[in-house]
């Protein structure tokens, strides 16, 4: 058993023995396919903590030669497939964690990563010459294995997790690219892999680029974050699986929803299987994925001077979708070159969804709005940033009646909005009320033209069940008339029927601009005779 030639599974026993693991081995039914076939390599290029590196620690502890792991998966789906001991430890497997390679040794990376591999492997086969080419050494090695009783021999399966890393963080460096993807060719696409290799899988954040006259990958079936086909639910968590966590853990599966749902890859809403475990394990909801090493690029991509780029990016904040063009992008974060190009990034690192029926992005949840709102607040969107840093604010002071406060601050969020996206209608101020309640859906259900009584009430907040004792809150808005029209609206079209069973605390918000774009509030508190 080695680290790299015919790991072991304790890595896996691992995470199938943790006190949260869901059962992805499904997906090894769909590999046990490609198996010796033409087109046997595959590359998932997922945003981080999104299932990669569980899932080939998965692969390589089914395929490996190098441990025993019937016992392991005799009680997980895989386990019923029929050619389940079929391929069951039956290849010689190599799994490679580029990233940790990149840590320790820069730019001799690939001599290293052969040395380690090679060294692993003449343990195993020591008459082989290992100062031939890596093709040939496998190639060499693969024909030790052919005998009468076994004609075709013991194939490689070949693992890779963060591939890419050398791609994105040396760009500036082509001969060491040159020389990376040189070895990948050897192991996925030389005359000699026909021989060896079984089964190749690569893991990344980037889908697949080609670099000028390199070709070493364009053998591989892509999944990613746009589109990953019959795999999709073998990364990330399903909302079957989250509904199943939610009632075993005791949360809103509302409230989780809200938090972390809502990319949509194939038709299905799919969950950062981090964020969920994270929030039902600590019964907490909060945002658990800013911190990933993508996060700077947020700023980095939303700010850039692109005709269009800063509209999209307040419409998304403000749950809209925005049309985007995801063919034109080269799948290189150092190559952005439009508005089309930095949305497309951000889909591919999970800072946003995307809608492929309709080629539109969206954020999908609120997590991720967060990640947005901090990214902002370091970044050189000043006005935005500060009117976000409001906004908290802005929910204590409507909760505890400061109607001249809230007056104020929503008054500056419209001005701030209004010359981004030059609207002056009711609607538009009502885009501009939600973006000033930002942190709002940490603690509430929040509710735009929500049908009640005799009519629509423009805003309705319902808590969570997370949000302690706050009240509900029903805003309804005005233009050129006065505040207390609002209220008298909300009363005599009987908005606060939206609210029917609801038993606490009720905030009734008017709030009226005029022509000079002075904003005025009145707030009134009731209690609900259902």
């Amino acid at each position: 058993m080695g680290i790299y030639f015919n790991p072991g599974n304790e890595a896996f026993r691992k995470d199938a023995k943790s006190e949260i693991y869901i059962d992805k081995t499904g997906l090894i039914n769909v590999t046990n396919k490609l198996l010796n076939e033409e087109k046997n390599c595959i590359s998932v290029s997922h945003a981080r903590r999104f299932g990669k590196s569980q899932a080939a620690r998965m692969l390589k502890s089914y395929y490996s030669r190098g441990c025993d792991s019937k016992e392991l998966f005799s009680n997980l789906e895989i386990s019923k497939s029929e050619n389940f001991e079929t391929h069951l430890n039956k290849y010689n497997t190599i799994h490679l964690d580029i990233s940790s390679f990149e840590d320790d040794y820069k730019e001799n990376i690939i001599e290293k990563i052969k040395e380690h591999l090679f060294a692993e492997i003449k343990a195993v086969y020591p008459d082989v010459d290992y100062s031939a080419s890596t093709a040939s050494v496998l190639n060499n090695v693969y024909l030790k294995t052919v005998s009468d009783e076994m004609p075709y021999g013991i194939k490689f399966v070949i693992i890779i997790d963060e591939w890419d890393c050398i791609i994105r963080n040396y760009s500036d460096s082509p001969e060491l690219v040159h020389k990376y993807m040189k070895f990948l060719h050897a192991l996925f696409k030389s005359e000699e892999s026909k021989s060896f290799l079984g089964f190749g899988y690569i893991t990344g954040i980037m889908p697949i680029k080609k670099i000028k006259n390199e070709s070493a990958l364009n053998n591989f079936m892509e999944y990613t974050m746009i589109s990953s086909r019959d795999i999709t639910e073998y990364y990330g968590f399903t909302e079957k699986e989250v509904d199943d966590l939610c009632e075993r853990y005791d949360m809103s599966s509302e409230s989780v929803k809200a938090w972390y749902n809502g990319y949509l890859i194939n038709g299905k809403h799919m969950y950062n299987p981090n964020s969920v475990v994270s929030a039902v394990k600590w019964h907490s909801l909060e945002s658990y994925w800013k911190n990933t090493s993508s996060f700077e690029s947020i700023n980095t991509f939303i700010t850039l001077n692109f005709d269009g780029l800063k509209e999209a990016v307040i419409a998304m904040l403000n749950d809209q979708k925005v049309r985007v063009n995801v063919t034109k992008f080269q799948n290189d974060l150092s190559m952005i070159n439009s508005k089309d190009d930095a949305l497309t990034a951000l889909i591919h690192l999970g800072y946003l969804g995307y809608d492929a029926e309709r080629g539109k992005a969206f954020i999908p949840n609120y997590e991720v709005k967060t990640a947005f709102q901090s990214a902002l607040e370091t970044g050189s969107w000043k006005d935005i940033a500060d009117t976000l840093s409001r906004c908290e604010d802005l929910l204590w002071a409507t909760i505890d009646g400061e109607a001249d406060k809230v007056a104020e601050i929503i008054e500056i969020a419209h001005e701030t909005y209004s010359s981004i996206l030059k609207y002056n209608d009711e609607n538009a101020m009502s885009c501009a009320i939600t973006m000033a309640y930002f942190t709002a859906p940490a603690y509430y259900q929040v509710i735009r033209e929500l049908p009640s009584g005799k009519g629509f009430a423009d805003i309705v907040m319902i808590p969570r069940a997370e949000a302690g004792n706050k009240p509900a809150m029903i805003i309804e808005l005005k233009y050129d008339k006065d505040a207390d029209a609002a209220i008298n609206q909300i009363k005599e079209k009987r908005y606060s029927g939206a609210l029917k069973g609801y038993k606490n605390e009720i905030l009734l918000v008017g709030i009226n601009y005029n022509k000079d774009k002075h904003h005025e509030c009145v707030i009134e508190s009731i209690t609900p005779e259902w």
